[in-house]
């Protein structure tokens, strides 16, 4: 009887130490979706995280957003094609990225949302961030191929962007590490521009093979390694800031335009209306899991502070036929925001 206890006993051991980690492994889910309406497509998610707030680019305004409620708490308006926002809270300041006509940047009160001034920039003004290693705003001009860059307490009205940094292809979103480097994706030519911010000039091209046109970017800033989503291939790249080699590539589904990094995770979410949850484990990347997202959920920001996701998209016409090909056309006034969290 001893013995068959202590078989019993190890058989239960045995089960529970297999099943723990199947326990404790996190799932994430829409938890959430926030109806918001209003006028314009949308482009760029950007959360502050200390007030839990979202500035969305909707077209020819930018909406500021509760978190929690799903109330509008602005709206800054005036901008022909907006595309992405960064924002210094350190110094109560915004800056919107309107890539019609010439290009400019718009530059907005925190608190009042009032708009402080416009700065000229270059045609397809795009993606856009904040480096507060070295307390520079970085974005990216489409068109014009170049990486611009401005000191945040810039005058809003007579100030002038530096001198912009040629990249040798056309940009579409960036990131920025502790050492004065940015990563720049070059869409059209599959590759990442890294650029030395300090001597002003671009270092290294480096593919993103097996991958496509790279869209998605973000950055482990810790463990130097960059998480790539590519179009057509459609794949997850790890990256390695130090060498670019590249450690891993994922599947995603079609349609990726964001990726982000957040507590040991990336995540990349995609147009089909998936998204992917990539980890590493004993050293080897995998897919984690697929979330079931609204279509059209393809842009994406992250507050650290809640572990909250927050993508943006609409409800779609049916395609007319023979325009499946085409990007589905939104229906008015039908503009949310879709909550995923850890469950």
């Amino acid at each position: 009887m001893r013995t068959l206890r202590i078989v019993v006993i190890s058989l239960a051991v045995l089960v529970i130490a297999v099943c723990l980690p199947a326990l404790a492994q996190t799932q994430w889910d829409v938890t959430k979706t926030m109806h918001i309406g209003g006028e314009g497509a949308w482009d760029y998610v950007t959360v502050d995280a200390a007030s839990h707030r979202l500035f969305v680019t909707r077209s020819t305004h930018t909406q500021v957003i509760d978190a929690v409620t799903g109330k509008v708490l602005g709206d800054i308006l005036g901008q022909k094609r907006s595309h992405g926002t960064a924002i210094v809270p350190e110094i109560g300041r915004g800056f919107i990225t309107d890539g019609g006509g010439t290009g400019a940047i718009v530059v907005f009160d925190l608190n009042t949302y009032a708009t402080l001034g416009t700065l000229a920039t270059m045609p397809d003004s795009d993606g856009i961030i904040y480096d507060k290693a070295q307390n520079l705003v970085l974005a990216v001009s489409g068109d014009g191929g170049a990486l611009m860059t401005f000191k945040p307490d810039i005058d809003p009205v007579n100030g002038k962007i530096d001198p912009p940094i040629e990249l040798g292809g056309a940009p579409e979103f960036l990131a920025y590490d502790d050492a004065g480097k940015a990563y720049v994706n070059l869409e059209d030519k599959d590759l990442v521009a890294v650029v030395d911010l300090k001597t002003r000039k671009v270092i290294a091209r480096w593919p993103v093979a097996p991958g496509g046109h790279p869209v998605g970017l973000a950055i482990d800033r810790k463990a130097h390694r960059l998480f790539i989503g590519c179009r057509n291939p459609q794949k997850l790249i790890v990256m390695s800031t130090e060498d670019g080699k590249v450690l891993a590539d994922l599947p995603i589904g079609a349609g990726v335009d964001a990726t982000k990094f957040h507590a040991g995770r990336a995540f990349a979410s995609c147009g089909d209306g998936t998204l992917t949850v990539a980890s590493e484990k004993a050293g080897k990347f995998e897919v984690e899991q697929v979330v079931k997202t609204p279509n059209g959920a393809r842009t994406m920001g992250v507050d650290d502070s809640t572990d909250k996701l927050y993508l943006s998209t609409a409800g779609f016409e049916a395609p007319a036929p023979g325009a499946a090909s085409r990007r589905p056309k939104p229906k008015p006034d039908t503009f949310m925001i879709v909550e995923v969290g850890k469950m």
